[in-house]
This record gives C-alpha cells, structure tokens and sequence, in this order.
C-alpha cells in the first residue's frame, strides 16, 4: 500500500544502514513520462554472501517478488521489491553502475550500497502490465497511471513495517497476539534508538565525512521515526536541519523538503488545538469558518512552506488542496487564499440536501480513541439492542465491546466479555457460525503487514465470547488479511467462510457443522494468489447458490461462479466485472431495485491529486469507481458515468444503507492512506431513485477529513432510520483519532427493520433475500397517485470493510402500504415464505417456515440520554 508510490517518483538516495532499516528517501520531482524510464525491483540484504546465494536462487528460477518479501531488509520488500519506473540518471552512483548492460527481464550483479548489499532486476515489459493489470494498462504498458500524483508519504509506516519485517521472530510468534505486540514494540524501539544515536556527539567526526545528501536522507528518516508517534516537534527540528542542508548544497531538493514541512506544520497544527481527540466540526469538510483552530501558528508556518512549493510548481493539486485546507484552519479560506491557487468553494458544495448528521458519539458513551480498525454493530447478547464492538490496527490495542444499555448510552465491557487479550485486528466480521443463536466474531489481521492469525471468537451466549481458532483450523497458517465473507456455499445449513488474502492463496473453508473448518481452496479452485482487498459474496444469476467476488488490489478481479458441485469458475472477464486493478473495498446489492444483485467496485489511488480532480470537475488519469448493473443474464454492464460515480476518491473503510428510507441504497465511502498528506473528506453518496448517484457530503455534515476506516449503518436509536457509525483513525499511533457516530435528521418516510431466524437455512439468515411489495402515494419527484414498486434486500453485513447489523432495515418511502414480504431462504428460492397485510414503522422477526411473524417492541431512545458513558483508549 505504501511502496506503490515510488513508481511515480524520482528515487534520490538509499539511506541509513545503522538503523538497520533499508527504506529509501524519495524527493518530489516532476512526473517523468520519458522513454528513459525503466522498471525495477530490489532486493537488500545484510551481506554480502547472502546476496550471492539469493542471485544464485534467483538465477535459477526464483521469483524476485517472493525473495524480496521473505529476505530483502528494505522497506520496498513489503512491495515485493518494486521500486517503480525511474531514469537512471537520477539514480545514486552505485544503481547506476550496477544496471550498465542489464537488459529487460535479466539481473544485475551483487552491488553495496550504504543500506547492505543489493541486487536489481530491470523488468521486462510484459512483467509491468502484469503488476498494473488493467485494460488501460494493457493498451499501454503502465501508462494508466503513469501521471497519477501519487500522495507525499509522510507517517513513518514505512519505517516501522520494515523495522518490525527484518527483526528477528521465534517460530510461530504470530500465534502470540501478545509476542506480536511485543516484537512489534521491541523493533520500533531498537530502530528509533539507532536513529537517536547516528547524532550523538560521539558520533561527530563520522557524521561530517557523510555526503550532504546522506546527512539530509538521515534527518528526513529521524523526523519520520518521530512523525510515526505523532511527535510533530521533534519531528519538525530535523526537517528544519535538512532544508537547511538542501538550500545550502542540494536544492534540487527543495520542493521535497517544503512539502514536508508544510504538511508536518499542518499536522502539528491539528494536534495542538486538539481536532483527533475533539473533533466535532472542526474535522468536517468543508471546514466552516467559525470553526477556525484557537491555535494558528503551526497552520501558518505550513501556508508558508506551501506557498514556497507553489511557487516553483504552481499547478500542484495536491499542494493546493492542502493549502487551501490550511487556509481554512486559520479562518480565511476563501478571502486569503491567492487567487491562483484558490479552489473555489462552490467545487464542494452538495446539489441536494436531506437534512445534516449530528455526530453523537462522545455523548453515547462511544469515546473510542484509536488507529485504523474493524467495526461490527449487532445485538451480540439477544436484548434486542445493537452493540458496538470494534478492533484495531494496532497490534498492541484490545478489542473493544460496548453494550448498548438502552436508554441512549454504551458502557464498555470488553474485559468483561473476554475480549481484553484480542489484540489488533484490522477488520472484523459477524456470524453465527456454529447455529446457537448467537453471533460470534471473525478478527482478521496481517492486512498491509506481514502474516499474522485470525481469531474466531464463539460467542458463550452469556456475555462472554472464547477464542476457538486453533480447534476450528483457522489459524494456521497465518496470513496477510483483512477481508473475508461468510456464506453457506453448499447450501447444508453452515455458514463457510472465504478469506482474502494480500500476496498469498484466497482460502475457503467448509464449515463441516461441529465447530470446525476444513480448507478446500484449491479444490475449489478459488485459492488464486492477488493483493486481495475484498472478497464478497451474493447468487448473482439466481440459481440458488452463491457466489464469490475477490477484489484485488494489484490485478484483475474474479467472479467465481458456483458450479453447485463444491468448484467454482471464474467468470469475471466474461461477465465485464474485472474492476480497474485498483481495488479496494467492493459489495453487491441491488441499487435498482430490480430483484438482480448488482456490483460495486471501488478504485483505490493513494493521490490527493485525484480527488480534487474529482471535486474540480478535472479529467482524472485514474481509474474511477464502478458500479456493474446485473443485467440478469448473466453479465453485467458497466454503468458508471451514467449513475454519476464516474468519481475518484480513496475509499478503504466503506458501506451502503438507506439514508433518507426512500427505499434506495446509499454509500458511505471512508477514505485516506496512511500519509499525513491525506486529508481528503469521506463520502455520502445518494442514490436517486435507482438511477444515479449524487453527492451530499457538504449538505449532511458527514465528510470527516481524517482516515476513515470501518462503516457501519444501523438505526442505533430505534427511532426508524439509519444512523452512520465509522471508525476514524489512521495506520500510525500519530493518526489516532475520535470514533463517530453520525446521528440521521429524520426525514418522515416509512419504514420495516426485518431480522430473519433460518432453521433448515443458516440460523443467522445469512444470504436469506427479502422482497417487499410497497404501494407509495406522492412519492417525491413523481406525479401524484399510487405506485406499486418491489424493494430487495439480501442478509448481510453490507460492505467489505465494516460490518452493518444483519437485521435488515428497510426504508419504504412516503405514505406507505406494504402489499406482500416475501422471504427467500439460501437453497430454496423457488418456494417463498410469503406475508400479507404487513405493518410498516415496525420491528418484526420471521422464522424459516413459519405461518406468520412476530412484533417485536422497540422503544425509540435519544443517544446520550442517560449521561456521557465511558471512555476507552
């Protein structure tokens, strides 16, 4: 996720074998298109004898992918060693030599460079469509995103990951949530001590025979060791050294070191007055201008670097978007901002309007304060209340569980539900796996790091939950992931489980019904090996049984077709769903309302560039989302420009729900990278009338600036509609942040919340689909009278990143009467379970076979009613 970038950028200088990492310095520079380019990957290592023996694996049919995840100590090893396509000319001395005569596909020799001792491959063309492996790409070479802005990677993730990559681990230590966390603190440690060392006194005379471009290299890292904790202070002192260094001897890098500081500067503004831990609308975009920071000097001195940037390279979008946001924090956007750098405020604004979300959260008790992470909000103890549980990127943080009391208020009762040793995480999944009624938990880990074990947590039905991963079979062998779907595939009544995976085989796993699991991937013959982002399942065509979508990050997408007979078939390039090779979270659900699972695919570039390409009305040289309409018959057509998502944004954590109970599905897109550069809003997307899709971020309040990661929607207050819960906070402790709860307005139409109880069906209902028959009157943007109209639901927990209850909240529009509800059971969708004369504005629950349903009482409650609740950390 990280080292993609480089691709796109002029490599400088490799840097700082004493810290024991081998991550490389990138200066910005204009984008280089010329033919002089050329692929390359890298391996480094300690020695010289081990990079003789990697060569001569190498030689003898090794992949160099492979080999530099598992050997290389460089922090491009996370990236399979790709370094992207750079001139040779701007290359340091030693790469320069050690690629004179190395043709396309071949190897260079053994060569040392102050990281250790390295070996190059040139990439052959047909390698680099294979690595960037969409149909632009394939009508020429990489040029699909060969002019994408790739963010400015300021956060120290690099550094971290590789300083944990290269540190040395017992067998089996991903077994021990708590050794990871310990590893995972012990190499930062070791790391941040070796840096703190390179300038001590002692170290004086060395230092000064260094060339200038090292000593600047080595301060840029030591700032970003600090930037990683979010020491801004520290982090700025050595920055301020190595422009002093670069304006005296090295000004070429300049612009890379004004960028630098001017986005240290903002974060730093954005961490004294306070905007992680109390966000309200200070995080909100576009910023208001009575919610100016108290604080402004930071922001200023960031306005002063931006401008410095600017004035060599004035047509940067992203300097401009970040300048512009700088300006906001001080409280003079629009009036202040040079007009030729100036994004007028009218590129943001919402078309519509249905009303702005409140953000609750600190008031319900939910004073969740974390990284990136995992979200599930379900009724784990059968009150008839949702929970909110959560997980979190960080391998030293436990889970957290709160229970929802009732009365508007959550009190955290993670210890309490044997949670407190769960460390890490970064997404999480519910299921009633083993068919006892109750909901248990998937936690998935190793996604953007290295491999590490999942955790399958059975819920006791008593409060408490235990780990079960080892005598299901699920935790080995440990795995890079954060996307897995449950869906009974053979239709006997257990819910399998299909996991994707990053650089390794997908994995699906037969649930043999007595608590364990076996793994029938390749059988199956759905165990490709991708960047997998999403894996979502749905019975596209029909049939009966479900089907499988892996979304990769890297590469074409697969449809897999369930042949009824324990395979699968890929059929995503048949079907026109093979996405744009950028993908990140994906779904299926019905935005027409035509009874046919539709497919929506995210693009994922990590370039502010884009997005505000995409706000300014600007050509993108990305790929743009997508949204597939099942036609039905098997394909789907793509019809993206035609519903308006023609867009480009940085969507990670992500789900759909029915904002305004029109009876449509919506998006929430949370968006970001890691990099503090990425302060780009996250996205509520309104779907009209099935036909399209128009944005109301602006209007709703809901464009929280800061990584947004699991999505929840869910009528967290029984009062009839959809709140939006999401977990905000990104991949570094230093982009921790408050969680959100985004209470809905309201907006007077009707509803039915529909939870489905399987009995010969999985018992949760999972892949269960729900059709009601509404008649409207008055249905806004329509002639008066009656309209009949069918709405489809499918049981879920909606998107891929972020889980949704899976009771099913149906909006029915204005002055409803429903007709019929009809029920669909997984395996048995020629028989429906059928109702008539059916309450709207009302919670009911329908068993499998069952002759009529049940009412359940729910009392609407206002969130924070019963005080302020707990905080959690």
């Amino acid at each position: 996720m990280r080292l993609t970038k480089l691709s796109r950028l002029v490599l400088w200088s490799a840097v700082v074998a004493v810290l024991g990492i081998g991550f490389l310095l990138i200066a910005r520079a204009e984008q280089d298109t010329s033919p002089n380019t050329i692929p390359l990957r890298l391996i480094v290592v300690n020695s010289a004898t081990q990079a003789g023996q990697i060569l001569e694996a190498l030689n003898s049919g090794a992949d160099f992918a492979v080999m530099a995840r598992e050997k290389s100590v460089d922090a491009t090893s996370l990236d399979g060693g790709f370094l992207g396509s750079v001139d040779p000319a701007s290359l340091r001395a030693e790469l320069r030599d050690a690629l004179k005569g190395v043709e396309p596909g071949r190897l260079s020799r053994v060569f040392k460079l102050p990281t250790g001792f390295a070996v190059l491959k040139v990439l052959p063309r047909s390698e680099v469509l294979d690595l960037e492996n969409t149909e632009r790409a394939r009508r020429s070479a990489v040029s699909a995103e060969g002019s994408v802005r790739f963010d400015f990677d300021i956060s120290g993730i690099n550094e971290s990951e590789a300083a944990l990559a290269g540190f040395p681990k017992p067998d089996g230590w991903y077994l021990d949530l708590s050794g990871a966390c310990k590893l995972r603190t012990q190499s930062f440690a070791a790391v941040k001590q070796r840096a703190e060392k390179l300038f001590d006194p002692a170290n004086a005379a060395q230092n000064a025979g260094r060339q200038a471009i090292d000593v600047m290299s080595m301060r840029v890292a030591e700032g970003q060791l600090h930037a990683y904790r979010g020491e801004m202070a520290q982090a700025i002192e050595p920055w301020e050294l190595a422009y002093r260094i670069a304006s005296t001897d090295l000004p070429r890098a300049l612009p890379y070191l004004e960028e630098l500081l001017g986005i240290g500067y903002l974060h730093q503004s954005e961490m004294e007055n306070g905007v992680y831990r109390n966000p309200g609308e200070r995080c909100l975009f576009p910023m208001r201008p009575g919610t100016r920071y108290g604080k402004t000097a930071a922001s200023e001195k960031a306005i002063e670097y931006f401008l410095k940037f600017l004035k060599q390279k004035p047509d940067d979008l992203e300097v401009k978007w970040l300048l512009n946001l700088a300006y906001m924090t001080v409280g003079t956007y629009p009036a202040n901002v040079p007009k030729e750098y100036l994004l007028p405020p009218a590129s943001f604004a919402s078309a519509e309007d249905i009303g702005r979300f409140t953000d609750v959260a600190t008031e319900a008790g939910l004073n969740l304060f974390s990284m990136a992470a995992g979200l599930i909000v379900d009724d784990f103890d059968n009150d008839g209340l949702l929970d909110v549980v959560t997980s979190s990127f960080d391998m030293c943080t436990p889970m957290h569980f709160f229970h929802n009391n009732g009365d508007g208020t959550f009190t955290d009762r993670t210890e309490k539900a044997g949670l407190s040793g769960q460390l890490g995480g970064l997404n999480i999944i519910q299921a009633d796996y083993n068919n006892d009624g109750c909901l248990d938990i998937l936690v998935l880990r190793g996604g953007w790091e290295i491999p590490q074990r999942k955790s399958l947590l059975r819920n006791n039905c008593n409060g408490t939950f235990t780990d079960v991963t080892k005598e299901s079979g699920l935790a080995d062998p440990a795995t890079s992931s954060q996307t897995a779907v449950w869906a009974d595939v053979n239709n006997d009544g257990f819910l399998d489980l299909y996991v994707g995976n990053e650089n390794g085989p997908n994995q699906l796993f037969l649930n043999n019904g007595d608590g364990t699991f076996k793994n029938i991937s390749h059988s199956a013959g759905v165990d490709r090996v991708a960047y997998t982002k999403a894996v979502v399942a749905a019975d596209y065509d029909n049939d009966g049984y479900v089907d499988l979508y892996a979304a990769n990050y890297r590469g074409d997408n697969a449809l897999y077709h369930n042949n009824r007979d324990g395979t699968f078939t890929d059929i995503a390039r048949q079907a026109g769903v093979l996405g744009t090779g950028h993908t990140f979270p994906a779904w299926f659900f019905d935005y027409d309302n035509d009874g046919w699972p539709d497919l929506f695919v995210t693009s994922y570039y990590m370039s502010v560039e884009e997005t505000a390409r995409t706000y300014l009305g600007l050509p993108h040289n990305a790929g743009t989302l997508k949204l597939y309409r099942n036609l039905g018959n098997g394909a789907f057509r793509d019809v993206t420009v035609e519903a308006g998502l023609d867009k480009v944004f940085m969507p990670m954590g992500s789900n759909f729900g029915d904002v305004d109970n029109d009876g449509y599905l919506d998006i929430y897109l949370g968006t970001g990278d890691p990099s503090y550069a990425s302060l780009v809003p996250n996205v509520l997307l309104h779907n009209k009338g099935g036909k399209s899709f128009v944005d109301i971020t602006a209007s709703s309040g809901t464009g929280e600036l800061h990584k947004g990661h699991g999505v929840a929607f869910a009528d967290i207050d029984n009062d009839g509609d959809e709140d939006i819960l999401t977990v905000i906070g990104g991949a570094t402790p230093g982009d921790s942040h408050a969680f959100r709860l985004f209470e809905n307005p309201g907006h007077g139409n009707d509803w039915i919340s529909i939870r489905l109880i399987g009995v010969k069906a999985n018992r949760a209902a999972i892949g269960a689909r729900t059709k009601v028959i509404v008649k409207n009157q008055g249905r806004p943007g329509e002639a008066g009278g009656l309209e009949t109209r069918s709405i489809y639901r499918t049981v879920g927990s909606g998107g891929s990143f972020g889980a949704s209850p899976l009771e099913q909240h149906i909006g029915l529009g204005k002055s409803a009467q429903i007709i019929s509800v009809e029920i669909r059971w997984p395996g048995a969708v020629d028989s429906p379970q059928k109702f008539l004369d059916v309450g709207k504005n009302q919670a009911v629950e329908i068993t499998e076979s069952a002759n009529a349903y049940k009412k359940v009482v729910r009392r609407p409650y206002r969130l924070g009613g019963a005080g302020r609740g707990v905080v959690s950390r």
